[in-house]
């Protein structure tokens, strides 16, 4: 919470600054075009001169650099700890000898990356937004309302306060953020494709070793740890 809290502080005094040198009508004009790339530097170029407007870029391009270098690093985990777990391919579980990180998956995830560069990038920021709204915010609220239905004497170690209140808000909110973009069935298809294939492996995979639904003996409910 103290995270959301400063980041929207700096991110409101920021566009206070801006306003306070580039015109609002100005900004208004630059979003239809391409200088909507180059906000901050127009605004240290008229405060400083030119000099600052161009050391002002260098340090955004090395900033997205150093994100996505950051990134990439920490993603890498995600399908390293699946493996590790027998949740995905064993080959992710490897570790390079000495430098002691996933290499199998940094170089996989930084390969798709590259492919991914090669699209437009409006297209990949909305397919990307649409698909983590339905995969996974969507479908984390849902189960959660799913699992205190199925498992109300559980334990608790972490509760939300006027449940289910703000996991339907959560559901409402993110659902008018899916419908009020443009063409967003065009993203949906990406998403609802993934989601019946994660279906299929999952169901697969539990067929294969005789798991939920295949096996009556045991819970398909997650153990909650106190």
């Amino acid at each position: 919470m103290y995270s959301i809290l400063a980041v929207g502080a700096i991110y409101v005094v920021m566009n206070l600054s801006i306003l306070g040198v580039v015109p609002w009508q100005e900004l208004a004009a630059a979003g239809k075009s391409e200088t909507r790339f180059y906000v901050v530097s127009l605004m240290m170029q008229r405060l400083y001169g030119s000099w600052a407007g161009y050391a002002v870029t260098l340090l955004v391009i090395w900033t997205a650099f150093a994100s996505v270098f950051s990134l990439l690093l920490g993603y890498s985990r995600v399908p390293y700890a699946a493996a590790l777990d027998g949740n995905y391919f064993r080959a992710f579980g490897r570790v390079h000898p000495e430098g002691r990180f996933p290499h199998v998956s940094l170089v996989a995830l930084g390969a798709v990356a590259a492919c991914f560069c090669l699209l437009r990038l409006a297209d990949v920021i909305a397919a990307l937004v649409v698909i983590r709204i339905v995969i996974q915010f969507l479908v984390q609220a849902v189960g959660l309302l799913i699992l205190r239905a199925r498992r109300p004497e559980g334990p608790r170690p972490f509760r939300m306060w006027l449940y289910p209140l703000p996991a339907l808000v959560a559901i409402a909110g993110f659902v008018f953020v899916l419908v009020s973009r443009q063409n967003f069935l065009k993203e949906m298809r990406y998403a609802v494709a993934i989601l019946v294939a994660g279906f299929l492996l999952f169901f697969l995979r539990a067929w294969g070793r005789r798991e939920w639904p295949f096996s009556r003996n045991q819970d398909p409910s997650p153990r909650l740890i106190p």
